[in-house]
C-alpha cells in the first residue's frame, strides 16, 4: 500500500457512482474509498442508471435516481466529522424529447433538495460489436438530432450542466455541438473516452495523435471544461483490472502523463478538474494510489493550479459550497 501524497489538501472528486448492482456501491463503500488517506471534502454523483422508478411515465423514471441520491446525500451529511460529502447531483433526462424535457428537469430539481446540477445523455456509440454503446441506448450521431438539440436548448434555458460522455472519435461532434450552444455549461467526461479494445487494440499512438488535434479544437469553446481521469477502464485496453498486483501511481503516471499533460495545456487548469469515476476504475486501481498519481503529475505546479485541479474548478462548475 502506497503512503498518501500531501494527505492534508482538500479534494472534491466530482465523478463517482452509487448503486446497489455488480456489486453494490453504497455510502459505506464511497467513505472507505474516500477515507482512504486523501482529504477528500466533496463529491459529485454521476448518472449510472441506478435506481429509477419502475412506474409511471418513462421519461420521469430517471428522476428515481436523484430521489435515491439524496437520501444518501442527507446521510452523508449527518457523517463523523472528515467524511466525504455529497454535494451534487448530475441525473438523466432523455434530450431527445426536445422541449418536453423540460417537465422532467423540473422534476428532477424537485426531488433533488438543492444538490441537482444537470444531466448526462450518453452519447458513446461505435460500430464495432465489440465496444459497448453508452447505457443510454444513443442513436450514431447523438449530437446533431434535432431534437437532443432541442433538449440542450431547454437544458441551458434551465441553467443547467450538460455533461458529456462518448467515445474519442466523437470528439469533433461535440466541438461542434458545444460551438453552437456558446452558453451551454458543457463537462467533457474521461478524456473523450478513450477505446483501446476491438479495432482500437494497439493503435493508441496513432490515437493520441489525432485525439491532440481533436482536443485542441475542443478546448477553443470557453463553455467546454475537462474532467481528467477515467481512463482505467477496460475498454481503455491497459489491460490493468486482469493483472494480479495492484498498480501503482508510477505506473499509472508513466502510462498517462502525456494525455493528462496535452488537456491541461489546453484547456488551463482553471478549465480542468481530476476525477476517480468510481467505483469503475477500481478494477484497475485503488483510491488512494489513483489520487497520487494525479499529486505526482502537478507536482511542479503551482498551488493556485493544484487548487483549481483538485477542488476549485469542480466547485465553480457544480455550484458547491465550501464545507
Amino acid at each position: 500500500m502506497e503512503q498518501t501524497i500531501e494527505p492534508e489538501r482538500p479534494i472534491v472528486d466530482p465523478h463517482h457512482h452509487l448503486w446497489h448492482h455488480h456489486p453494490p456501491y453504497l455510502l459505506a463503500d464511497l467513505w472507505e474509498d474516500t477515507g482512504s488517506g486523501h482529504n477528500i471534502e466533496q463529491t459529485v454523483f454521476i448518472d449510472c442508471s441506478a435506481e429509477y422508478r419502475e412506474s409511471g411515465p418513462a421519461a420521469l423514471r430517471p428522476v428515481g435516481e436523484t430521489e435515491f441520491v439524496v437520501k444518501v446525500a442527507a446521510e452523508a451529511a449527518k457523517g463523523p466529522a472528515g467524511a466525504a460529502r455529497i454535494g451534487a447531483i448530475i441525473g438523466h433526462a432523455d434530450l431527445m424529447l426536445g422541449e418536453a424535457v423540460g417537465a422532467v428537469l423540473a422534476a428532477h430539481k424537485q426531488a433533488g433538495n438543492g444538490l441537482f446540477r444537470g444531466i448526462r445523455h450518453a452519447a458513446g456509440w461505435d460500430a464495432s460489436e465489440v465496444v459497448r454503446n453508452s447505457h443510454s441506448n444513443p442513436p450514431e450521431n447523438l449530437y446533431s438530432e434535432p431534437a437532443f438539440r432541442e433538449g440542450l436548448t431547454e437544458l441551458s434555458r434551465h441553467g443547467m450542466v450538460f455533461e458529456a460522455w462518448h467515445y474519442h472519435r466523437q470528439i469533433p461532434a461535440l466541438t461542434e455541438l458545444a460551438r453552437g450552444f456558446p452558453e451551454s455549461p458543457i463537462v467533457h467526461d474521461h478524456f473523450g473516452g478513450l477505446l483501446g479494445i476491438g479495432p482500437y487494440k494497439d493503435q493508441r499512438d496513432e490515437i493520441f495523435e489525432q485525439w491532440k488535434n481533436d482536443i485542441a479544437a475542443l478546448a477553443q469553446c470557453p463553455n467546454v471544461v475537462a474532467k481528467l481521469g477515467g481512463m482505467a477502464m477496460p475498454i481503455n485496453g491497459y489491460g490493468w483490472h486482469k493483472r494480479d498486483t495492484p498498480l501503482t501511481s508510477d505506473e499509472l503516471v508513466a502510462a498517462q502523463r502525456p494525455w493528462y499533460q496535452h488537456c491541461i495545456e489546453q484547456f488551463g487548469t482553471e478549465r480542468c478538474m481530476f476525477e476517480s469515476n468510481y467505483p469503475v476504475d477500481k478494477a484497475s486501481i485503488s483510491y488512494n494510489v489513483l489520487w497520487n498519481a494525479f499529486k505526482k503529475m502537478t507536482a511542479d505546479f503551482s498551488e493556485d493550479e493544484k487548487e483549481s485541479l483538485f477542488r476549485a474548478t469542480a466547485m465553480r462548475v457544480y455550484g458547491l459550497a465550501p464545507i
